[in-house]
Parts: C-alpha cells; sequence; structure tokens
C-alpha cells in the first residue's frame, strides 16, 4: 500500500449562473451538443419542465444542476455538475478558452 496523488488533467467547464438556465447565447458548442441529445441517453443535459431544473444523465444516473453549480467536461467527453465548493477547491483556471478552443 502506498501513497498517490491525482495525475493532473485539464477539463473544459461551464458555470450554470440562474441566468443562464434558460438563455443559451453564451453555453458552448459541447454543453449545447448535450443539449440536443435524447434525455435519457448518458451525456444528455435536459430541462424537466415539473421539476423546473436542469438534469444532466450520467453513467452513475440523472445528476441535478443547481443554481451556480460548473458543469465538467472531462477527458473522455462525460458531463457532470460540481459544486462550486468543490470546484474551487479542486481545479484552477489554467488558460481562458474561447469558443474555438
Amino acid at each position: 500500500m502506498g501513497r498517490y496523488r491525482k495525475k493532473p488533467i485539464i477539463i473544459e467547464a461551464f458555470q450554470m449562473k440562474p441566468a443562464r438556465f434558460h438563455d443559451e447565447r453564451d453555453w458552448p458548442t459541447w454543453l449545447i451538443a448535450a443539449r440536443e441529445l435524447h434525455h435519457l441517453d448518458a451525456g444528455a443535459f435536459s430541462y424537466d419542465k415539473e421539476a423546473d431544473e436542469y438534469i444532466i444523465r450520467t453513467l452513475e444516473g440523472a445528476m441535478t444542476v443547481s443554481d451556480d453549480d460548473w458543469i465538467i467536461r472531462g477527458v473522455h467527453g462525460e458531463l457532470y455538475p460540481c459544486k462550486p465548493e468543490i470546484f474551487a477547491m479542486t481545479y484552477e483556471e489554467v488558460e481562458a478558452c474561447t469558443e474555438s478552443d
């Protein structure tokens, strides 16, 4: 048994501020593509009108996206939400991305 450190990886992330829930103008293309998937497909990002919330379908099941959550796009293109406090403790910005990146 030994001690291990998590390998540094670079991910893409987008913070869902309340105004962004219903205004997709500054959403990254990868999030818009996830919005276009069938709502039950893994990786789908869909809006549940009855619950008035966004849902990400992960391999572990459906996860709710709350105000100010970060949506992370992992190394294999998988999406998952992350609470702002956890995001701040785990990630630091390496460079600002433009939509063409």
